[in-house]
């Protein structure tokens, strides 16, 4: 637990990418083969379930401390976090216990079929043992709740470093099913539970903001126009009768899709077809809050199948019958994809081919692009006919051309705290416009302010607090901020009646008080504003 302890430390306290693999390496390098599989184990969500109840737990730790609840509740205010309140809480440790990682792993598994009375007899024991910030990781991991600022990328990452084994076969093999008791840390990596070259991905080709004039990227006609969508960049491959699903951020998301799967299985042929994965109900696309629902799912219900209907929206392909195409012109990358979507077993309410759009000229296109929300899409694609499939970015040949962002004046009336650099500062803020002689919140945000603004905002919810609602506070409704969003729809799941897409603060006005801020009236106005 030592040296488990030592890496959630090291990786808590940087943002830098590279500080968390050098971590994360020297980890691997020197921990147990059995602690490390836990380790891949926990990073990637096959956690146990929670053995003890969090309430059973919080009783306890008011026993010891002797502590009562109205301060324990204040304290847990100020953290932010229940197991952290706990772990700052306790008395120091009268002895110390060693255990290796998998060795706590193991009697926190047992620990569920214990009873309550042996659960804290259990448990008092292990917080008299260990120091804060290890006792810190044990409430997180025996309360279920462990969380961690590392993505399964930055984790493959730091294995495909210490291994020296490619990325995106560590990210099948560990995505995979397996089972910590059946598996070597060793075979894990080496994929011997998997096939890999069935899924193998290839890198995306991304686009680059449009810099130039459009006259200066030449004739109108060299170029394919496609509306731009705004979901999860997804890569299918099909190969040997197998399907995988990958996303953007080089993760397998097959099993969180399965009607993608059905029907893709219903195509001829082996191919790999890059696209956009939406969230499609009611012949349009739902926000991209609703398609998260879809994300990070180990069983997707029925009534999640149904209440988020998935399609893919098909705009490339990178290999055709075993073949990689990439270096083919995508004029003759489009023509294979149409042939492929020409069978009838592409007429389903789930793979759509993305529409080309065609203009005469350039400036036709200024008007398609200022209509682009109407369609719920973030803009126009423009990608020059003759270009290769590239990996990564490659300036010149593919442009995303986004539509203006949407923007309201709100006034702020709820702020939390941040977590890690950010906890001793109000940084995730609650804004609200008028309705009636009411203010109704309409968007939450946690990004757009410079570090001094964070600052000053921070002392303004300090000594403008009306309430106190866990970490939340309610303040004093007098700062007004514009908000920025890339879309707008109705919902019923919201007081307000509407959900904005990506919210984030503009810039603070200062020059606006509360009285002229919008109403909500106005903002529902923009659902059908192109403008």
């Amino acid at each position: 637990m030592i040296h488990f302890s030592k890496l959630i430390s090291a990786v808590e306290i940087t943002n830098k990418t590279n500080d968390k693999i050098a971590a994360l390496v020297d980890y691997f390098t020197h921990a147990p083969d059995k602690d490390k599989l836990w380790l891949i184990a926990i990073f990637t969500g096959k956690r146990p379930k929670r053995p003890v109840q969090t309430k059973l737990m919080r009783q306890w730790c008011m026993q010891i401390t002797k502590i009562p609840e109205w301060l324990f509740q204040e304290s847990y205010s100020t953290v932010g976090d229940l197991g952290e309140t706990m772990a700052l809480l306790l008395p120091e440790p009268t002895h110390q216990i060693e255990k290796t990682f998998s060795e706590w792993m193991q009697e926190i598994i047992d620990l569920k079929s214990k009873t309550d009375q042996e659960k804290e007899a259990y448990v008092r024991h292990v917080w008299s043992g260990l120091e804060t910030q290890e006792r810190l990781i044990f409430n997180k991991l025996i309360g279920g709740s462990f969380r961690v600022g590392v993505s399964k990328k930055t984790l493959v990452n730091a294995l495909a470093k210490y291994s020296g084994i490619e990325a995106n076969q560590l990210m099948h093999s560990i995505i995979g099913n397996w089972d910590i008791n059946e598996i070597s840390f060793y075979d894990l990596l080496q994929g011997e539970h998997i096939n890999y070259d069935n899924s193998k991905p290839y890198p995306f080709c991304l686009a680059y903001a449009l810099e130039k004039d459009l006259e200066q990227l030449g004739d109108v006609n060299d170029w394919q126009v496609e509306y731009k969508w705004d979901g999860i960049r997804g890569q299918i491959v099909k190969r040997n009768n197998e399907i995988f699903i990958w996303s953007r951020g080089e993760e397998l998301v097959t099993e969180q899709f399965p009607e993608l799967v059905e029907a893709i299985e219903k195509l001829e042929g082996d191919f790999v077809i890059d696209g956009e994965i939406l969230a499609l109900k009611d012949n349009g696309i739902l926000l991209f809050n609703d398609l998260q629902k879809r994300l990070n799912r180990k069983n997707v219900t029925k009534k999640l199948l149904q209440d988020v209907p998935i399609g893919f929206y098909v705009y490339d392909m990178m290999e055709w019958d075993n073949k990689d195409i990439r270096e083919q012109p995508l004029s003759l990358r489009r023509e294979k994809l149409e042939h492929l979507f020409s069978s009838e077993a592409t007429n389903n309410k789930t793979l759509f081919l993305s529409q080309i759009i065609t203009s005469q000229n350039w400036q036709d296109l200024i008007s398609v692009r200022e209509g682009a929300r109407e369609k719920d899409s973030e803009g126009l694609m423009l990608k020059q006919k003759n270009s290769p499939y590239h990996t990564g970015r490659k300036k010149g040949d593919w442009w995303k051309w986004k539509v203006d962002p949407l923007t309201i004046d709100a006034v702020m009336i709820y702020a939390q705290k941040g977590s890690g650099r950010r906890s001793g500062y109000y940084t995730d803020y609650t804004f609200a416009v008028k309705k009636d002689d009411k203010l109704v919140t309409v968007a939450k945000a946690y990004s757009g302010l410079t570090n001094e603004e964070i600052k000053e905002v921070s002392r303004f919810v300090r000594n403008n607090s009306i309430e106190k609602f866990g970490p939340v506070r309610t303040v004093k409704p007098k700062l007004v901020f514009e908000i920025a969003f890339e879309g707008i729809a109705l919902s019923n799941r919201h007081k307000s009646g509407v959900a904005l897409r990506f919210p984030r603060i503009s810039r603070w006005r200062r020059d606006k008080p509360v009285e002229e801020i919008d109403t909500i009236e106005t903002v529902k106005q923009l659902i059908h504003s192109p403008n």
